[in-house]
């Protein structure tokens, strides 16, 4: 009997130990280079300095959103570890910034780089190495091109569908227009203008009078403005970064010329460009919205403000609240986080951009109520809703239907 229990014994700790290892292999954790049991490293680049600096607090806001994730117990257990490079919004830069993120810190993934030329020098490297460049800032058509370029995908929606949704409106409500557009020099630039022509079809060539580029090196575009205004347009398309947009509204006051003026998205922050081009100056300008403005009293008592809120009190009370690319940092930051979490234990590059590649209604608290982040294999858009919005007093506000960014021209 002793001999026949002690065989029965060994059979079942063999079959515990054989069960172990089966488990223990169907939950196995798998990592690539940047991912740990106990950290997840990401890389991300900004201008903190030159021409488009007013864009460095939504890398400021990422660092301290990534702080309250750390203290609260990070990600399935991991602390995220947030290496962010200044590149000074020079491509050149942004390449070397890119180098070091990869070869030397080894981050898991490049996450929110912000511009249109800085992301548009590194997409193929970062392709061929297959690293994730994931939610870029910028809203650059591009991006939405999973075949070609399966390890980029943006965020924000993207700049053609914007300005054919200005184009359409403009068609509709001013049919006999005389349009100027002033455009930044660049991938950005261009790829906005496309978008507008696009969206006024056949009529373009009759309603633009006069197309102004600028180059970022330019001190002033004032010169530019003048020259506006002396074609008679009365509706001007202002594709500018901030310290652009702001220059164009201040002159277009001291100038005095009215036109209807469509402003960027990316330009439309009460505190990094309306407030510094005066208030006053910024009357009835037209943009387009997907997040919540946090100077809009009607989100007093909304949840998402009152967390964002909260969150700034705690990690980034020097944050300027009016500002726009506070409120975006915040918001892809938690789309981030989403991704992390659903990646679980297998952290590899293939499965981030799996995970970020399946997301379904997420809705998030800094985006407008009804817009929501979805995204699929052959669709790498995450946002494609925008609501129209015109600044009156001292706020943006909104009117119209949310509007798919999906408007085909």
């Amino acid at each position: 009997m002793p001999i026949a229990t002690s065989r029965l014994a060994i059979a079942s700790a063999a079959f515990i130990a054989f069960a172990a290892t089966s488990n223990g292999a169907l939950a196995q954790k798998k990592y690539d280079s940047g991912a740990t049991d106990t950290e997840i490293k990401i890389g991300n680049i900004m201008p903190y300095s030159g021409p488009a600096s007013a864009y460095g607090v939504i890398g400021k806001t990422e660092e301290a959103y990534f702080k309250k994730i750390n203290a609260e117990g990070g990600i399935n257990g991991r602390k995220i570890n947030f290496i962010s490079y200044d590149d000074t919004y020079s491509p050149p830069k942004t390449v070397e910034q890119a180098r070091k993120l990869v070869e030397s810190d080894e981050v898991l993934l490049v996450f929110n780089p912000l511009g249109t030329p800085p992301n548009s020098a590194i997409q193929k490297y970062l392709n061929s190495k297959k690293v994730p460049q994931l939610f870029v800032a910028t809203g650059a058509t591009k991006w939405n091109d999973p075949k070609n370029f399966p390890w980029t995908m943006g965020w924000q929606p993207n700049y053609q569908s914007e300005t054919q949704i200005y184009a359409k409106y403009i068609l509709k409500e001013k049919p006999n227009a005389k349009i100027a557009v002033l455009y930044q020099n660049d991938d950005y630039g261009k790829d906005y203008l496309k978008g507008f022509k696009d969206g006024l079809g056949a009529k373009a060539a009759s309603m633009i009078v006069i197309e102004e580029s600028y180059e970022v090196s330019e001190p002033t575009i004032d010169s530019h403005i003048v020259k506006m205004k002396a074609t008679g347009a009365d509706v001007f398309i202002n594709i500018t970064t901030p310290k652009f947009a702001a220059q164009a509204i201040k002159k277009n006051a001291e100038i005095g010329w009215k036109p209807l003026h469509f402003l960027n998205n990316v330009s439309a922050s009460i505190g990094s460009v309306i407030k510094p081009a005066g208030m006053e100056n910024a009357q009835d300008i037209i943009s387009s919205q997907y997040l919540k403005d946090p100077t809009d009293a009607q989100w007093k008592d909304d949840p998402g403000m009152k967390a964002w809120n909260a969150f700034l009190d705690k990690y980034y009370p020097e944050a300027n609240r009016a500002d726009a690319s506070v409120i975006f940092g915040y918001t892809v930051a938690q789309g981030l986080v989403h991704v992390l979490k659903a990646c679980g234990d297998n952290l590899t590059r293939e499965n981030v951009m799996k995970q970020a590649a399946n997301i379904k209604n997420l809705e998030l608290e800094g985006l407008l109520p009804g817009i929501k982040v979805n995204t699929s294999p052959t669709d790498f858009a995450p946002i494609s809703q925008v609501q129209l919005i015109k600044f009156k007093g001292e706020t943006w506000e909104r009117f119209g239907e949310i509007l798919s960014g999906d408007v085909g021209g």
